[in-house]
């Protein structure tokens, strides 16, 4: 269950000059890359996994010394992309070879080994061969490829008996052509390989040199009674397609549930609405009027997520407390949104939940603050998922509840020696659902030890129930000689897989000096078992022109969103940097009037301008002037369309939206909003102003710049020797940025997002002389004629 992924590409360069090879492959996004080489004419350029910043170091300085290239990226649902290339001699060969591991997780009974295959030509060798050992014996075996023809089936070997099982596809290259004599390939899609194991007791418990690992699915169990409460985002940036297939998704699942299920529906938007005031069961009647509540739901103004949770959490505390639901049952929320929850939010829901039942997030499409949807969801024992915006989201939807729709156990608690085992993974459980597996690994500290007892306690449909696992060492050992391909430390490697995932996990929710230690020991057992996580990084040294080059290789994380900027106040700039959880800050200082370039998309036709101005001080009065935006142009030259936004303008247009916010949707994946900020008329100081912020942007094209839209490309930054500054409360440090040492200033700055009126205070990176090494050129580079 754990795999060992090699992946290997071999090309020869048969011409007299000199050629680019590239080595791109996709990988799943839960496993861990372990180590890259070339083999170039026989030399070996390795990559080594280092700490983060001590790699970010090497890497700036291999920077300076020429062009180079990030590695890894996020790629897709369950993919993230590994690429490099490197320059090959005439008649040179080059070898590459990356390896990953991951633990496959059970879902629906099986077992998935995901790959993904596009080799982009046709290749005179072409191979997958997987070896399966699993000592409790191999009950099922399947594998298909979304690219595979009726002439390509026979092409598929697979085969299992007793512990082991394979499976190879090699086809010729005459097999692989999409057409008689083409040059193109057929071979670009995902090759799926699934397959099960024996189940004769409840568990299986491994023991390999000092380590073990417990998995535990326990069958022809009752299902237990589910209580659900559905909370769905009804705002506004939901309209559309979005809303549309909720509402297809909702009606499926409705048709799943069981008669002996409780449930109920809290929409929130401007206000909040419940179908029902406490959780009712779901009788055919019942659920008759559930479907045609549904089929009405519609937007409702914006988004008020906090008082949607609470209404939600507060109707199944009230549930539970009344002893209105069926005492042996799982409770459990689903919420659906792809609204942002602030630090507030979660720690109301924290405080609601008090650990009673799981919350699972649903985050749907970018424009959302998915890191926050997935920490609450880990706070909460459950989880978050990314619904992508498609044609299939409705399946998507679906399928999440198909994942948790048949509860089995509650409170199950996997118990182990105390005196003779450590290093624990979780093995507390909330709740555990059929189709699926409970997996703990531990280390073992009696050297002496014969066997190991295991005790699973569990709250099922009718009794609580208690199962016991025992495992002999010797027989174990006996049972893995069998196996000739497995790696032969794979059960540590697995708990420290394991570890370091639950550890990232944890690190997520926690604060302060909690955080510092679960990173700490994160960062060391990374670099232990030389694993690619959120916390490390891979140099890959590359030969070209005889002088050394250096690519980075980093985990991408699945909450980091496009870029959200804001451009508010006096007027500065927050760049949100969510790799580094941390941001930049920095303020344009230029007098009132002139018309400063946001951004600029030349594939999309978009353009933004703000135009700043002054405070109302006397033009005599010496001292510096605040400016803020006062006037904005929003146009797309594709559209031919134009918007001139001022304050008097928004107030005249949204006069009956108490927040005073305008939102402007250019197509699916451009979103901005503009804030009003309105002050005291007979201010001294002040006058109205404009903030402008950025909630989607992931259709942006790689050629948009702009004061802002350069931050939508990557950008990272490593911060050095941190000290004291000119105010005692705001040190200063170095900063590593594009090339550039600069000195910055730990700061704060007024964020609006979630709060128009008071905002809040974001800790920031603070780069003076108007951004100066941070933005591409001089401030003056971003003025422009005219607002339009």
């Amino acid at each position: 269950r754990f795999s060992h992924n090699v992946i290997t590409s071999r090309a020869v360069n048969r011409a007299n000059v000199s050629k680019e090879a590239f080595f791109d492959v996709e990988l799943p996004k839960t496993a861990f890359i372990t180590n890259f080489t070339m083999v170039i004419d026989g030399v070996t350029y390795p990559g080594t996994i280092k700490e983060k910043e001590a790699a970010q170091q090497q890497y700036q300085q291999a920077v300076s010394r020429g062009q180079t290239a990030g590695l890894v990226k996020a790629s897709g649902r369950k993919m993230e992309k590994f690429s490099v290339s490197v320059n090959i001699a005439a008649a040179s060969k080059v070898t590459f070879e990356l390896i990953y591991e991951e633990l496959l997780k059970r879902h629906f009974g099986k077992y998935e080994l995901f790959l993904k295959v596009n080799p982009k030509q046709l290749v005179n060798q072409f191979e997958i061969e997987a070896n399966i050992f699993e000592p409790q014996g191999i009950s099922s075996l399947e594998a298909e490829g979304s690219f595979i023809t009726n002439d390509l089936l026979p092409v598929i070997h697979k085969s299992f008996s007793g512990k082991k099982g394979h499976v190879s596809f090699k086809p010729t290259i005459d097999q692989q052509r999409s057409c008689v004599d083409c040059p193109t390939t057929l071979l670009n899609g995902d090759f799926v390989i699934t397959y099960d194991v024996n189940r004769e007791s409840p568990g299986d418990l491994q023991i390999v040199n000092g380590y073990f690992v417990h998995f535990f699915a326990p069958k022809n169990i009752s299902h237990l009674p589910k209580n659900i409460v559905f909370i769905i985002d009804v705002s506004i940036s939901m309209s559309g397609r979005k809303l549309q297939q909720t509402r297809e998704a909702l009606l499926k699942i409705l048709e799943d549930i069981k008669e002996d299920d409780y449930l109920n529906f809290v929409l929130f938007g401007d206000d909040v609405h419940k179908w029902k005031d406490t959780l009712i069961k779901a009788t055919p009647e019942n659920l008759d009027e559930a479907s045609r509540y549904v089929q009405q739901i519609d937007i409702a103004g914006w988004t008020n997520l906090n008082g949607g949770l609470m209404a939600g959490i507060e109707m199944l505390n009230e549930a539970h407390k009344n002893r209105s639901l069926p005492e042996r049952s799982a409770s459990l929320i689903i919420m659906l949104t792809d609204g942002r929850p602030t630090k507030v939010i979660l720690s109301n829901v924290r405080n609601a939940i008090q650990g009673k039942y799981p919350l699972y997030n649903l985050g749907f499409g970018y424009d959302l603050d998915y890191g926050s949807l997935e920490k609450m969801a880990a706070e909460n024992n459950g989880l978050a998922r990314r619904i992508y915006e498609d044609s299939d989201s409705a399946l998507q939807l679906q399928g999440f509840y198909d994942e948790v729709a048949n509860p089995l156990l509650t409170e199950v608690e996997l118990k182990y020696p105390e005196n003779v085992i450590s290093d624990l993974t979780q093995n507390h459980f909330k709740h555990y659902y059929d189709g699926s597996e409970l997996v703990v690994a531990g280390r073992i500290t009696d050297n002496d030890l014969n066997s190991i007892t295991a005790e699973v306690k569990a709250h099922g449909a009718e009794d609580d129930l208690t199962f016991t696992e025992q495992s002999d060492m010797e027989e174990t050992a006996k049972a893995l000689e069998e196996q000739q391909h497995i790696f032969g430390d794979y059960m540590e490697r697995l708990w420290a897989y394991l570890t370091i995932q639950q550890l990232l996990e944890k690190r997520n929710a926690a604060k302060g000096e909690e955080k510092a230690n679960l990173t700490a020991k994160a960062l060391e057992m990374s670099l232990k078992y030389k694993f690619v996580t959120p916390l490390t990084s891979m140099i890959v040294t590359k030969p070209e022109d005889n002088e050394d080059k250096a690519a980075l290789a980093d985990k991408p994380l699945e909450g980091t969103n496009p870029f959200q900027g804001p451009f508010d106040g006096d007027p500065h700039f927050i760049i949100d940097v969510p790799l580094k959880e941390d941001a930049l800050c920095f303020n344009i200082n230029d007098d009132p009037g002139i018309v400063l370039n946001l951004i600029r998309d030349p594939a999309t036709g978009i353009i933004v301008n703000g135009q700043l101005v002054g405070d109302k001080q006397s033009s005599n009065d010496a001292s510096p002037h605040n400016t803020f935006i006062g006037r904005l142009g929003i146009l797309n030259t594709q559209l031919n369309m134009t918007l001139e936004i001022t304050p008097e303008k928004i107030t005249l247009q949204i006069a009956i939206v108490l927040i005073c916010a305008l939102e402007i949707s250019m197509g699916d994946g451009v979103k901005f909003e503009v804030v009003l900020h309105q002050v005291w008329r007979k201010h001294a100081t002040y006058g109205d102003f404009l903030g402008f912020y950025i909630i989607d942007g992931h259709k942006m094209s790689e050629h948009t710049h702009g004061l802002l839209g350069q931050f939508f490309h990557p950008i990272d930054f490593s911060i050095l020797e941190v000290h004291p500054g000119s105010d005692p409360k705001k040190p200063d440090a170095t900063m590593i940025v594009k090339n550039n040492q600069l000195t910055v200033t730990r700061g704060w700055q007024k964020d609006y997002t979630d709060d128009p009126k008071h905002g809040r205070n974001v800790p920031c990176w603070f780069i003076h002389n108007n951004g100066e090494g941070l933005i591409d050129g001089a401030h003056t580079d971003y003025v422009v004629s005219s607002l339009l």
